[in-house]
């Protein structure tokens, strides 16, 4: 029914006094508060009710008078007693009726009171209690079932029920036969089982549950719409109870099931329905595989909740009641759960809760067990890599940022170098968003003039909008999903990075996070570039840092410079004078690896930038690594040589340095760090010349190259494989980590040395005849006597 109510205008709120107002509002409050009273009173009543007619016992009809008025009655009746036979019909069944209602039996009849006098309100608790049946005491007591009362014009009605018991006959027979089984079972003696036997079973049991394993996934694989069912089977094998093949059965129908959900799970994920679409009648095959998708959910959902639980029991070293597994073999179980979890997490990033799967994995790339951390991290970077579009990055880089800041930056550095593996290039993102948006050629008008009527060119005009509307909206909804997801991540990361600079310098995360800033400084905001850096300036003058962390900042300063950086006016002298002063810490021992670093620093502070850097700064630079490739490994040599190769090739006048005359006044300092100032151009490369005696084939042809001059063509020039590879590439290919050379190096023969024939020709005389007497003399054996001093001092 509609409220035909109106609302009272806002003129006829101003006409209404105050006052009036005010006494509306007063009676509708009060009108509330009465209901709500009246209502709160109602059901106090109810409750004491139920509660009343739940306390107070029923017991059977019975005759409370006394003893000696029972006794009147019965003579009474005896005396005026009659025959059935000579009552009539009506009265007996007056009588019956009479006989049924306790009121007529338990009632005073002397009392004139009547029969449903109401209860007096004030009524007295003893009273009451005197006024309820006795109970006899020889009846029995029976056990009363207590159901709801029921309420009806006359009051409140309780109800109950006689509990069913059981005959004694019946409860002998099941104890005799129950006592007979124990005695039947107590008799049968235990077996006694063999070592032997009991492996022998346990191989035994193991089969069968393989193959009952084999029999449902076959099963389910085969058809996976029909036998749902089996899946639920199959997962309830992960509660195996038997403890001579519990841990081995769980661990086979582990990885079943992953196997299993990786082929049967759809390519999309599964919404759960509606109201509206459940109420709503479908075809048989479309309900068919609503209960499919819905039971495919569910078993999915149990089944990481079980790999879930296993992991919890193993961290909080938790052992069930039952005790079918020992808390070591609780290891294994949580490896290959941790396994499957790794699994599902690569392969099906599109379905259902891989969002759970995350927050269970990125925890556990910080666990301090290597193993599990290692999958975890591996795990990880197999998802950044195939993740295309960014969702799933996303979902992984949130948690991972988390759990940094809520260890309070106590984590691996691992963790934070899996963002090295992220799929953000501006490269990618251009030839994506080009491939999206395919070019239509359309018609032009004077086409249509020409070979349409003009119905057919409405039509095409029609079509040919409709075409354009969804080429754009396909392509612009990509495109911008995807640079949106893209931008979140980066934004995600780089706050990261920025909050362990602030707050975090001396931490083990710095190494890792100044090399995610070398890898996507090209991406950062142009208003974040002067305070970073600043900030890696003041890393490097701190002298916290390692050496190899004071080449990320270096890197990471020239990456920022080389992209967006180009419009700033900054001179990055700082930067060339830190990495010219610290090139002689390299050597062939452990920091041989940094030189792959550096490599990187020298491609992008020289080659990128040729144009900001000046020829007395190239000339410093070639004569110092010259020199440091004495030093270093032969993978280092090749790859300090390719760079002075680009060098060389680059900036013009380089072969000055070949020649022997000085040019232009003072002396090469090698002592001096500062690269402008050093007189680079009044020194030469002899270092060359020793090169070209090294024992490795390829620096050799490297040393020979550069003393001409570096040619691109001639006799002098290299080889296509090894001018067209960049001097990082080459640094790797020739690496001795396998302890081998690349290319194998040819052994070296010794020289043999003149030998003498006569080896006395060196002796004096005298000393001969001395040797030669001394050996013909007998040599007599004698006790050798160490405190023989000690007793000729005592003597004295």
């Amino acid at each position: 029914r509609k409220n035909t109510k109106r609302v009272p205008s806002f003129r006829k709120l101003l006409r209404t006094s105050k006052i009036k107002l005010d006494n509306k509002l007063k009676n509708k409050q009060y009108k509330q508060q009465s209901a709500a009273k009246k209502y709160r009173k109602e059901q106090k009543k109810l409750r004491e009710a139920v509660r009343d007619a739940i306390c107070r016992k029923p017991f059977p009809l019975e005759e409370c008078k006394k003893k000696q008025v029972a006794e009147k009655w019965e003579e009474e009746e005896e005396e005026d007693a009659l025959p059935l036979d000579m009552m009539d019909e009506d009265d007996l069944k007056l009588m019956k009726d009479l006989a049924q209602k306790a009121s007529f039996l338990t009632r005073d009849l002397s009392s004139n009171e009547p029969v449903h006098i109401r209860k007096r309100k004030h009524e007295d608790v003893i009273d009451k209690y005197e006024k309820v049946p006795r109970r006899m005491q020889t009846e029995p007591e029976k056990e009363l079932i207590h159901l709801l009362p029921i309420k009806d014009k006359g009051g409140i009605i309780p109800q109950t029920m006689e509990k069913p018991v059981t005959s004694d006959a019946q409860d002998d027979e099941e104890d005799t036969e129950e006592m007979e089984e124990a005695e039947d079972f107590n008799e049968e003696p235990v077996p006694i089982v063999t070592p032997e036997e009991m492996a022998a079973q346990r191989r035994q049991k193991l089969q069968e549950r393989k193959m009952h394993i084999a029999a449902l996934a076959s099963g389910i694989l085969s058809e996976p719409d029909n036998n749902i069912k089996k899946l639920k089977e199959l997962r309830a094998m992960l509660m195996e109870q038997d403890p001579n093949v519990a841990v081995i059965v769980r661990k086979l129908v582990m990885v079943s099931l992953m196997e299993i959900f990786k082929d049967i799970v759809p390519s999309y994920k599964i919404r759960p329905l509606t109201e509206a679409e459940k109420a709503t009648k479908v075809k048989k095959e479309t309900q068919k595989l609503r209960e499919f998708e819905e039971g495919l959910v569910s078993q999915y959902k149990f089944y990481l909740e079980n790999l879930e639980q296993t992991i919890k029991d193993w961290k909080q070293r938790k052992v069930k009641k039952s005790n079918v597994i020992s808390l070591k073999a609780y290891k294994g179980l949580a490896e290959i759960a941790v396994k499957c979890l790794c699994e599902l997490l690569v392969a099906l990033p599109h379905f259902n809760f891989h969002n759970n799967i995350i927050v269970l994995i990125v925890p556990l790339m910080n666990d301090a067990s290597k193993m599990i951390s290692q999958l975890c991290i591996e795990a990880v970077k197999k998802l950044f890599k195939q993740d295309k579009l960014g969702y799933a990055s996303l979902g992984v880089v949130k948690v991972i940022s988390g759990l940094v800041k809520g260890r309070n930056y106590n984590v691996r550095p691992e963790v934070l170098k899996v963002f090295l593996h992220l799929r953000i290039k501006e490269v990618e993102l251009q030839k994506d968003s080009e491939d999206i948006a395919p070019k239509k050629k359309f018609m032009t008008y004077k086409e249509k003039r020409k070979n349409l009527s003009r119905m057919q060119r409405k039509w095409r005009k029609a079509e040919e909008k409709l075409e354009r509307e969804l080429l754009e909206a396909e392509a612009s909804e990509s495109k911008e999903k995807k640079l949106k997801l893209h931008t979140e991540t980066l934004n995600i990361v780089f706050v990261t990075y920025f909050r362990i600079l602030k707050k975090a310098q001396k931490s083990p995360l710095l190494p890792a996070v100044l090399e995610g800033l070398a890898k996507f400084a090209h991406l950062i905001n142009v208003e974040f570039f002067d305070d970073l850096l600043i900030v890696l300036h003041s890393l490097i003058t701190s002298g916290g840092l390692s050496y190899r962390e004071s080449l990320h900042c270096v890197l990471s300063a020239f990456h920022i410079l080389s992209g967006q950086g180009d419009v700033l006016n900054i001179d990055p002298m700082k930067f060339y004078t830190h990495l010219y002063k610290t090139l002689f810490s390299l050597h062939a021992g452990g920091t041989n690896d940094d030189i792959g670093i550096v490599l990187q620093c020298l491609d992008v502070m020289f080659a990128r930038r040729r144009k900001q850097v000046s020829q007395q700064r190239a000339l410093a630079f070639l004569k110092r690594l010259s020199t440091l490739a004495l030093h270093v490994l032969p993978n280092s040599s090749v790859g300090i040589l390719a760079t002075n190769r680009v060098f060389m090739q680059t900036f013009p006048k380089m072969d000055l340095l070949l020649d022997n005359d000085s040019q232009g006044s003072g002396v090469y300092l090698p002592e001096l760090d500062e690269p402008e100032h050093c007189n680079a151009q009044n020194t030469a490369l002899w270092e060359l010349h020793l090169l070209q005696r090294h024992y490795h084939p390829t620096v050799q042809k490297f040393a020979a190259h550069l003393i001409v001059g570096a040619p691109t063509e001639g006799s002098g020039a290299l080889s296509l494989d090894l001018s067209q590879r960049p001097a990082a590439e080459l640094f790797e290919a020739y690496s001795i980590k396998g302890m081998t050379f690349n290319p194998p190096v040819a052994s070296v023969t010794p020289r043999r040395k003149d030998t003498f024939s006569k080896m006395d020709s060196f002796i004096d005389e005298e000393l001969n005849k001395q040797l030669q007497q001394h050996s013909k003399e007998t040599v007599v054996q004698k006790c050798l006597d160490f405190a023989k001093h000690l007793k000729e001092s005592s003597l004295l």
